[in-house]
């Protein structure tokens, strides 16, 4: 009797055990994916990189590999999605540097402004040897896998409210919002101006009551966000390219079947290029500086003033990496300007 009911007790351990490996090998695999705008692939490039990564990754896996995406800030804003990335609680998100930062403080080497020749040249640096250089050492440090450096609307302009700005001197005074970024302030603070910490869905409002007298972000954010109705003077300064940092866990990405890792990395890439064409389709289209020409005095800086600009924003800046960082900071720092250099477009 005893030696029946173990045969019957095996047999259906067997049968459960090809069961359970038969839904093992038909079972989904999930990417969450967190983003910080609309998932509109017209509307704004993070909503580009998220479909366009959704949709290439399902159809070369056959669905093994399926995305959900969480946009508008679903999951936090974007410093708390990144660290749900790192945590495994999601598996990936298209952040600001700024929510990458805490993570990797040394992000802070890529905010020397007046540093490119133009938006290509910014590309160039990131898909190159420093980018990859950049991307190795956000994993070992923060144990985030880079999938890559997307556009989030190109190089930054400065907007305010009380006069144009030509000049370094014509900063002094002015309340000016920037990221929570010491580089950042160290900046704004060079020119003479007071940097100011805004939350970003405050700024609309703190702009509109004069609590804050201007903000620095590329043109397609400048219009996304309407400041066009609460400022009255736009600076094509080009001062900055801080690209959308995507990342991953790193763990997940490894435990990935090999074709499926290609396939993501594959639909990745595809993101990026397509937040590069979007943000140049709006920066030169009525959803970008046209309209902005016909409410806002704009001014482009010419070379001999970004010049004024870079003498004296620069030394700050270098500064205060070497002060935070250190040896390490200065030769990280040399190593992006050489690659400005060594990629700058003839």
């Amino acid at each position: 009797m005893k030696s029946r009911w173990t045969a019957r007790l095996l047999a259906a351990c067997t049968v459960l055990a090809l069961a359970l490996a038969a839904a093992g090998v038909s079972a989904e695999t999930v990417i969450k994916l967190a983003h910080p705008n609309r998932n509109d692939a017209f509307d704004n490039t993070a909503g580009a990189m998220a479909i366009v990564f959704k949709n290439h990754v399902e159809v070369a896996t056959e669905r093994r590999v399926r995305v959900e995406i969480f946009p508008e800030g679903q999951m936090g804003r974007d410093g708390d999605a990144v660290k749900l990335v790192r945590q495994g609680t999601i598996q990936s998100a298209i952040s600001s540097v700024g929510g990458v930062a805490p993570l990797y403080p040394m992000l802070a080497v890529i905010d020397l402004p007046f540093a490119y020749s133009s938006v290509a040249n910014a590309y160039d640096v990131f898909d190159g040897p420093f980018g990859h250089r950049l991307a190795e050492e956000i994993r070992r440090k923060a144990g985030l896998a880079v999938l890559g450096f997307g556009d989030p609307g190109g190089l930054f302009t400065i907007t305010n409210s009380k006069r144009p700005i030509r000049q370094p001197e014509d900063m002094k005074g002015l309340k000016i919002r920037t990221m929570d970024l010491e580089t950042h302030r160290t900046m704004i603070g060079s020119l003479g101006g007071t940097p100011v910490n805004v939350a970003w869905s405050d700024l609309y409002n703190a702009l509109g009551t004069g609590a804050v007298d201007g903000q620095m972000n590329p043109v397609p954010i400048v219009r996304f966000a309407r400041f066009d109705e609460v400022q009255r003077h736009l600076t094509l300064s080009n001062h900055l390219f801080l690209p959308y940092v995507w990342v991953m866990n790193a763990k997940f990405l490894d435990d990935l079947a090999p074709s499926d890792r290609a396939a993501v990395m594959n639909a990745a890439r595809l993101g990026v290029v397509a937040s590069r064409g979007l943000s140049r389709l709006i920066e030169s289209s009525d959803r970008g500086l046209p309209p902005l020409a016909q409410r806002m005095e704009v001014h482009t800086l010419t070379p001999r003033e970004a010049e004024a600009f870079r003498k004296v924003t620069q030394p700050a800046v270098r500064q205060a990496i070497e002060r935070r960082f250190g040896a390490e900071g200065v030769e990280m720092l040399a190593a992006f300007e050489r690659a400005i250099r060594e990629e700058r477009t003839p």
